[in-house]
């Protein structure tokens, strides 16, 4: 029996034109997992058919043992990109509870879990604020902020704070790392950044030449990389 809240990628295969991705693996609930590995190797295809952004040629992905919705909008995640999601014309308070009701018709209870939200991440003085006031960490701070509010079991990275310097970066890795923690989220973080891999997860995910590997713990894997990895590193092995 798979765990619960379990994602088990079951013989999947995805088409891209020329390119194929295969994957054959489990990832345990709460795990904080890193998806390395060469540019054009299969690390956004991976998170973009676990977003359900994909179809499958073959194989099939299941959730907590149940069979993975096959709409987007109904699979149990959120996604954090580079451009935080934000919307431009929406306040920050308004982007942040947009993730509770898209349809902004709040409770007076559900605006109060927004501000709180708001409230752990750092920007309660920013809430009539708009995405354009904002510095670089403080958009990732209201990205957060909504996926705080989602509440879903499940988030995908994909190189979320690569456009930030290395003090501010590595500050929004911890808090992200320490959000997911707390709250027991399953969270794959895309990056070309070994030691942000190190920093952020417990496990790694190695996808090369069109193989997502199964997750294997980070320290070991990098200590000891495959070929693929070891090629991949370079003189940037931490």
């Amino acid at each position: 029996m798979e765990g619960a809240d379990m994602l088990h990628l079951d013989r999947l295969c995805y088409q891209l034109n020329e390119f194929s991705l295969t994957a054959d693996l489990q990832i345990a609930a709460g795990d904080r997992v890193a998806v390395i590995g060469p540019s054009g190797g299969g690390k956004s295809t991976l998170l973009n058919g676990i977003a359900g952004f994909l179809v499958p040629r073959a194989g099939q992905m299941f959730w907590g043992g149940q069979p993975m919705p096959d709409h987007p909008g109904e699979r149990p995640l959120s996604i954090l990109f580079q451009d935080h999601n934000l919307f431009p014309h929406l306040t920050v308070l308004d982007n942040v509870a947009i993730g509770l009701r898209p349809d902004m018709r709040l409770s007076a209870a559900q605006k109060a879990q927004a501000v709180a939200a708001l409230d752990q991440v750092g920007l309660g003085d920013k809430a009539m604020a708009y995405p354009r006031d904002l510095s670089g960490g403080q958009q990732g701070r209201a990205g957060l902020a909504r996926v705080l509010l989602r509440q879903r079991p499940l988030l995908l990275l994909d190189e979320p704070f690569a456009a930030l310097g290395p003090a501010l970066k590595d500050e929004m890795l911890e808090i992200t790392r320490q959000i997911v923690q707390q709250a027991g989220i399953t969270a794959l973080m895309v990056t070309h950044d070994p030691q942000d891999a190190l920093s952020f997860a417990e496990y790694a995910i190695l996808v090369a030449e069109g193989q997502a590997q199964a997750p294997a713990p980070i320290g070991p894997l990098f200590d000891h990389p495959p070929p693929a990895l070891q090629s991949y590193l370079g003189r940037r092995a931490p």
